[in-house]
């Protein structure tokens, strides 16, 4: 019997496909996955052996750097982060918290703006003017839908799984369906991309896109941001830790101690006052353990 290595990319009913060398396999999981209490998610680098009658079984899931989502996706590289400009409106808290979200995760972000084509010109220059404040400080921002297209192929590096999130309405199921369309062209592949955004579907499955995956997954309903220890959120606001390791005390939180250099940088406009309104809101709300207004809708 041999043994290959692989990447799941989907699971349905206890069965899961492993794609191996461009190749996809179905395979079944063994019971000591049960017996160590281990659930194999798509995404996951797995060892397969492969039987010459068929009877393929999954033997081993290899260390996962990361698993978001609900359901989950494993070992994701990159999210893309679809905020609408309008319908629903755009909202500097709302993507604040997801990029807080994934910095904790330990996960990179793209940030795309949909629906640019039918905002007026004013409102647009408007929020334009914001998320320039966010590529400042490193974040790679997508304006046009023909732009992004372009450059996301050379984007995603090999084997690499890239993921979409944004709320509800701000037009992942629009980009992931065309992301798929031209997948297929481009392999020949049968699209399966049918009624999303509908949340019709709660599985999870990859497919192939240039040199890696996208998940074409029914995303991420809640940013559950109750986990991140309260002394640790500063860390995930990368302006304000990068501002930080000028403060006077190395445990600063920026709240009222003196000799603190985010709250200089924001006095002087070098560090955005909404980000910091943002940190202090997400504290308040981890102190509290409180879900935030939106959530509760």
């Amino acid at each position: 019997m041999n043994k290959a290595q692989g990447t799941i990319v989907s699971a349905i009913s206890g069965y899961y496909d492993v794609e191996i060398e461009n190749k996809v396999v179905r395979t079944r999981a063994r019971g000591v996955f049960r017996d160590r209490k281990q659930k194999p998610l798509v995404g996951d680098r797995v060892v397969v052996q492969l039987d010459d009658q068929g009877m393929n079984y999954l033997i081993e899931i290899l260390p996962r750097t990361n698993e978001i989502g609900r359901p989950a996706v494993a070992n994701v590289s990159r999210v893309l982060l679809v905020i609408s400009a309008v319908e629903p409106d755009f909202s500097l808290e709302l993507l604040d918290r997801y990029l807080t979200f994934f910095a904790w995760k330990n996960v990179g972000v793209v940030i795309y703006l949909s629906k640019s084509d039918i905002t007026p010109n004013e409102k647009l220059k408007a929020i334009k003017c914001k998320l320039d404040y966010y590529q400042k400080i490193g974040y790679s921002v997508f304006e046009d839908a023909e732009e992004l297209e372009r450059q996301l192929p050379t984007m995603i590096q090999k084997d690499q799984i890239w993921t979409l999130a944004g709320q509800s309405g701000a037009g992942k199921s629009t980009l992931l369906n065309k992301l798929e369309r031209e997948a297929n062209q481009a392999t020949g592949a049968i699209s399966t991309a049918l009624n999303r955004g509908k949340h019709t579907t709660r599985q999870v499955k990859l497919f192939k896109y240039a040199s890696g995956f996208i998940a074409d997954t029914p995303g991420f309903s809640a940013i559950d941001l109750f986990k991140i220890k309260v002394d640790e959120l500063g860390n995930y606001f990368y302006d304000l830790k990068d501002a930080s390791v000028k403060c006077k005390f190395r445990r600063c939180q920026h709240i009222k101690e003196p000799g603190c250099e985010v709250k200089k940088l924001i006095e002087e406009g070098r560090i955005a006052k909404s980000r910091y309104d943002s940190y202090l809101k997400i504290r308040q709300e981890i102190s509290e353990n409180r879900m935030p207004e939106y959530l509760k809708k």
